[in-house]
């Protein structure tokens, strides 16, 4: 590459930024009309076929999902109202590695439930991590693609991953958990999951909330260890889809609580830390977890492709009393979610059944490939008209929103008192991991970039994890200055979202 090129779009004309979208103000909506990063994204989902681009590899099961709590006074969505049962679909996946994958690599995993709720379908559509690697829709391609495979052998990189995370400092928060013990869980049914966005809760007086969502496994959370998984991916790819549905088979039906954390609407507006960045958490010493309800997974299904290969999730799927928030992350996946499903299951993929919402559907749209019903022909195909077809009615919709009056730039989201790429990150490592876990740590960055090739990179890397935390970072480059005690163990790791 020479100094003079620069980034252009497909038709060749020059962008303004890989790095950030265009938005209203620094905090405002994504424009729909920001040209290179609707290209970007489109592209991006037509990559592969017939697999997911990102989470191939994966299982899931059906269940159902019982409130237990009350938080009505937050939200005026059916499906949290006290008392109220919705049947569910869970899929749970690894995120980087590709069908036939080995389900134990380290990874990020993907946890995504569906509601199929009495005003339509909600999903929820997480990892197992609070946080994630980037903070804006516009670098999710370039970051998946220095993850997944040299364009040339076809083999994974470490020089393209650590590339990639260096350069890239937001990513160290979760990095942090994907070379913890979080990145090598026992089972599906032995770890959290987590919404990781900030979501809109709207009460029935229209009142809004900030929310974040956390499903607590009852089974616990239970990880392996690193020689554990490799000899396990070398002697049962599949060992967590097997584990999953025996456990159903025989009747050890597994279980989360799902909790959540509220946030008042106007504290976002000043919050030590940018409630709406993908790569921070909300510590719990200033919004505790409230407990909603309790998800069973009962029945696994009766035919993997059309259940769990078919299935379509989406952040784009919400319901009365839920809505988005101005996490730039999220309002990408919004548009990038169904495209991709339009693309890789079909025009109506929501007409499949395990898609389909069990409450009524009423709209205009029309043919398509794979359309599996029709309309009376008698029936309006078109909005106003005189025939008595539906009418939208935003009182019934309850849609949230927020304020944003900025002109439209492309920038960074606004700075809060405590933002920083590397603060939540040394938290984590320092606060929460024992000492045996550290030690682990050490061990599995220390092969991680030890896989690196790149003089420039891997220096990079060291002041990466010095940046985390300034002991780390020296016993980082004490390991990797003794020959022969760095194993390469770069080809585990990998990590994305669903």
């Amino acid at each position: 590459m020479t100094d003079d090129q620069y980034t252009t779009s497909q038709t060749g004309s020059a962008v303004p930024s890989d790095a950030h979208s265009l938005t209203a103000g620094a905090d405002g909506v994504t424009a729909l009309h920001d040209r290179y990063l609707v290209e970007k994204l489109a592209q991006f989902n037509r990559e592969r076929i017939p697999e997911r681009v990102v989470h191939a590899k994966g299982g899931g099961a059906h269940g159902e999902f019982v409130v237990t709590g009350d938080v009505s006074a937050y939200t005026r969505a059916a499906v949290f109202q006290p008392g109220a049962s919705t049947p569910t679909l869970t899929r749970f996946s690894s995120v980087a590695g590709e069908q036939g994958s080995p389900d134990t690599w380290r990874d990020v995993r993907g946890y995504s439930v569906k509601f199929y709720t009495s005003e339509g379908n909600y999903d929820i559509v997480g990892n197992n991590t609070p946080v994630f690697f980037i903070r804006d829709g516009i670098k999710f391609p370039d970051f998946i693609h220095s993850q997944k495979r040299l364009p040339g052998s076809g083999l994974r990189d470490a020089d393209m991953q650590w590339d990639f995370w260096t350069l890239s400092p937001e990513s160290a928060h979760q990095v942090t958990y994907l070379m913890g013990d979080r990145g090598l869980p026992r089972s599906w049914r032995e770890m959290p999951g987590f919404g990781s966005h900030t979501y809109q809760w709207i009460n029935a007086t229209g009142e809004r909330f900030w929310v974040k969502y956390h499903f607590t496994s009852n089974q616990g959370n239970i990880e392996m260890v690193g020689a554990e998984a490799q000899d396990i991916a070398g002697a049962d790819a599949d060992y967590y889809r097997r584990d999953l549905y025996e456990a159903i088979e025989a009747g050890n039906f597994p279980s989360w609580d799902l909790h959540v954390q509220i946030m008042p609407y106007d504290d976002a507006k000043s919050y030590r830390f940018n409630p709406f960045d993908l790569t921070k958490v909300w510590p719990h010493a200033d919004y505790p977890l409230i407990k909603v309800g309790t998800k069973t997974l009962n029945r696994n299904p009766e035919n993997f492709f059309a259940e769990i290969e078919q299935a379509a999730f989406s952040p784009a799927n919400t319901v009365p009393g839920i809505d988005i928030s101005p996490d730039k992350m999220l309002m990408a996946r919004v548009f990038s979610y169904p495209d991709a499903q339009r693309y890789r299951v079909g025009t109506n993929y929501n007409e499949i059944p395990v898609n389909a919402p069990k409450s009524p559907v009423h709209n205009y749209s029309q043919d398509g490939a794979t359309r599996h019903g029709y309309k009376p022909a008698s029936a309006p195909v078109y909005a106003p008209n005189s025939f008595g077809g539906p009418t939208a009615d935003p009182a019934l919709a309850g849609a949230g929103s927020w304020e944003s009056d900025g002109e439209l730039i492309r920038t960074a989201a606004t700075l809060h008192a405590e933002d920083s790429d590397f603060g939540q990150a040394g938290t984590l490592y320092r606060d929460v991991f024992d000492e045996a876990a550290k030690e682990r740590f050490l061990e599995t960055i220390t092969g991680a970039v030890g896989g690196t090739t790149v003089p420039e990179i891997r220096e990079r890397a060291i002041q990466y994890w010095t940046n985390v935390d300034a002991r780390l970072g020296a016993a980082l480059r004490r390991n990797l200055q003794t020959p022969g005690e760095t194993p390469n163990e770069a080809a585990e790791f990998v990590g994305v979202a669903e």
